[in-house]
């Protein structure tokens, strides 16, 4: 439990300004005909936040994930851990297939954890002048949709967990599995080279393979309650991918990926480096 909240924190600390730029890409609104979008791309919306919100701004929206990072980590990787012994009650080396049934697993937990968490972040981030902060946008939220409000976006944010984790962690145990084979040495055994590089392949995976999801997960968190857009999922997939082509699921791709490999090597270094300390 320690160890995955601290990789959660080492996750946050080096991704949340790629992540910012991220959500600002996705959510902002189709340009249209004959004017420019509100971002040109990932470093103009750099400059423009940074302009009017000062570098302050790429942090913004950082505290639901902060509050619950250790939580959402620590239930990530425990999830993780008793799928494995469930798989293996004997302790033997889970296969292949059965590393990526343990990440699905995972996944399942973390939705659960995610879907209000970035409801709230992904407001804060979007349109953060309409909120005085991240309480006064759970309220805000509460007060116009019930309690239900905060499960806004669920099933997109389970097309990405169970799948992206499925894939994250089944890749990283089997870079793992392979270079230990390769150094001659057991998996606990290996260097920071090695957990860095299996956790940046691993996390770039996840992101690379599940992003369209993310892109309607955003879109539907930050719809109005009041006058919806989208009817759901697959309501959204259809308008966004009519409206912007194949590109509209891609908006914001390149600061995920630019995010992806350094955050993941984060995490995963520090989960690692944690529990080898505490074992």
């Amino acid at each position: 439990l320690v160890a995955g909240g601290f990789g959660g924190a080492c996750q946050l600390a080096v991704g949340h300004p790629f992540d910012t730029i991220k959500v600002k890409l996705q959510s902002m609104p189709a340009p249209v005909a004959g004017q420019k979008p509100l971002y040109t791309g990932p470093m103009d919306a750099v400059r423009q936040t940074i302009a009017a919100e000062g570098p302050g701004g790429l942090y913004r929206g950082v505290l639901p994930p902060l509050a619950t990072v250790v939580v959402f980590n620590a239930a990530l990787f425990e999830t993780r851990q008793r799928m494995e012994h469930l798989l293996s009650p004997d302790g033997a080396p889970l296969t292949v297939p059965q590393q990526f049934l343990s990440g699905a697993g995972a996944g399942v937990v973390a939705s659960l954890i995610a879907c209000p968490t970035e409801l709230v972040k992904c407001k804060l981030q979007a349109d953060g002048a309409a909120y005085k902060g991240t309480l006064d946008c759970m309220q805000k939220t509460l007060r116009a949709e019930g309690p239900l409000g905060l499960a806004r976006g669920m099933p997109p944010t389970l097309a990405r967990e169970v799948p992206g984790n499925a894939l994250m962690f089944g890749l990283y145990g089997a870079m793992k599995t392979s270079m230990a084979r390769h150094y001659g040495c057991e998996e606990g055994e290996l260097g920071p080279g090695p957990l860095i590089l299996a956790g940046g392949l691993a996390g770039s995976a996840f992101w690379g393979a599940i992003y369209p999801a993310d892109i309607i997960k955003s879109k539907i968190q930050v719809d109005s309650p009041t006058n919806p857009q989208f009817r759901g999922m697959v309501d959204a997939f259809v308008k966004v991918q009519r409206a912007e082509g194949i590109g509209g699921l891609y908006r914001g791709f390149a600061p995920c990926m630019a995010r992806a490999f350094p955050a993941n090597a984060a995490c995963f270094l520090g989960f690692e480096v944690v529990k080898n300390l505490l074992s």
